[in-house]
């Protein structure tokens, strides 16, 4: 009887157990686990296997941005000589046995100066006109045709040749000397042959900027120009001036011009060359090179009417010639570096790093002629040149703080 009770027991409690372990399987179906059973043939299920679908974004509306180009830069440092003004004690010291001349060796010791530049201008006052015309110096002046080749050899670009002395041959004298610079290769600019030859603006391209170059004097030494042919020397004539620098605005990035002014042995601008230089700047010239007063004048910034600066140099000196006062030795080699940024499809020109580098125009006696930098003279030549020197460069300096000065 026990027995029986007991095994009723235990079968009622079986039953309780199946129905409460349904009741948790519906209740909970995620947490159903497969029983600890073995299939027919001895061998446990294989795990069934999930799959997932690989599900690709849509591409998006919004584009990739580009990005920005990097700004394009190039440079050219420009430099400028001043006066070669050929006296007969050096065009004598040049002359050779075979009738011929060579002043190459009067430029030797700054010859690397001026060629490591990518541009450089002098200004050639006294007229070329070469032998055949008769060589003359003061106070009309007719120079060996030589002197150009000494010039290109130094590594000089392009010759101005306004001046008070382009007329000294007249017009035969214009018109040999630019036979001979077309016949080496060198541009000139500011005395011309025909109004065509005066029309075309001289332009040189050097890293991707174009420069143009204008030349003018304040006369020709009281000797009157032809009548209708004013081409043959520009004159400082400001509506003349104006329309070629607008026009030479329009053709290059940067303009240079050189006037031919002031007062001879005058260490300062005067009034004048002031007014007009900052006429010259609103124009849109960029850089200014004045020639004429045989002696060195300060460079200055300006600042133009449309927000942008200009350099000028006011004067520049002697670089090669026989006058004979001390001041008039002291020359130089004025330096600037024009910086052209294109980015976007805008050009911007910049001005930077003015520099000068002081020369003297060393004679024994009116022979043996030669320009040397400042580095290059003899103890008791820099002893000389010093006391004429430290005045005119406190004075650059003060015109100009930021100017380097390269003794």
């Amino acid at each position: 009887m026990q027995t029986r009770r007991l095994v009723g027991i235990v079968v009622s409690q079986l039953v309780i157990g199946f129905v409460l372990m349904g009741c948790d399987v519906a209740a909970k179906p995620d947490e159903v686990k497969p029983p600890n059973v073995t299939e027919i043939g001895g061998q446990s299920p294989k795990p069934q296997e999930t799959s997932f679908a690989t599900v690709t974004p849509p591409p998006s509306s919004t584009p990739t941005p580009t990005p920005a180009p990097a700004p394009v830069v190039t440079k050219v440092e420009l430099v400028a000589i001043g006066d070669i003004l050929i006296h007969n004690t050096v065009y004598q010291e040049a002359a050779q046995l075979d009738g011929t001349y060579n002043f190459k060796g009067m430029f030797k010791d700054v010859r690397e100066l001026i060629r490591s530049a990518d541009l450089a201008v002098a200004n050639q006052e006294s007229i070329i006109g070469g032998k055949e015309l008769g060589l003359s110096s003061y106070p009309m002046f007719n120079s060996p045709h030589e002197v150009g080749d000494a010039l290109q050899d130094s590594g000089i670009s392009i010759v101005t040749t306004a001046n008070n002395h382009a007329m000294d041959m007249g017009e035969k004298g214009i018109v040999s000397a630019a036979k001979y610079w077309d016949h080496i290769g060198m541009p000139y600019t500011g005395a011309f042959t025909s109004q065509e030859d005066r029309d075309r603006i001289r332009t040189i391209t050097k890293n991707g900027i174009t420069f143009s170059f204008l030349a003018y004097s304040y006369g020709t030494n009281g000797i009157p120009i032809p009548d209708g042919k004013s081409f043959l020397v520009n004159l400082l004539d400001e509506d003349l001036m104006k329309r070629d620098i607008e026009k030479a605005k329009g053709i290059s990035d940067v303009v240079v011009v050189s006037p031919h002014w002031g007062i001879e042995n005058q260490t300062t601008p005067t009034d004048t060359q002031k007014a007009l230089s900052q006429k010259m700047a609103d124009w849109g010239a960029d850089i200014i090179i004045g020639t004429h007063p045989h002696v060195l004048q300060p460079m200055s910034w300006l600042l133009r009417a449309d927000g942008k600066r200009s350099l000028v140099m006011y004067s520049l000196g002697n670089f090669l010639s026989a006058q004979d006062q001390l001041i008039e030795l002291i020359g130089g080699i004025g330096q600037i570096t024009v910086v052209k940024t294109l980015y976007l499809n805008q050009t911007s020109i910049e001005l930077v790093e003015p520099a000068f580098i002081p020369t003297y125009n060393k004679n024994e006696n009116y022979s043996h002629f030669e320009v040397l930098p400042f580095h290059a003279l003899a103890d008791i030549d820099k002893h000389v040149v010093q006391a004429e020197w430290d005045p005119i460069k406190r004075r650059m300096k003060k015109d100009m703080p930021e100017l380097i000065i390269k003794e």
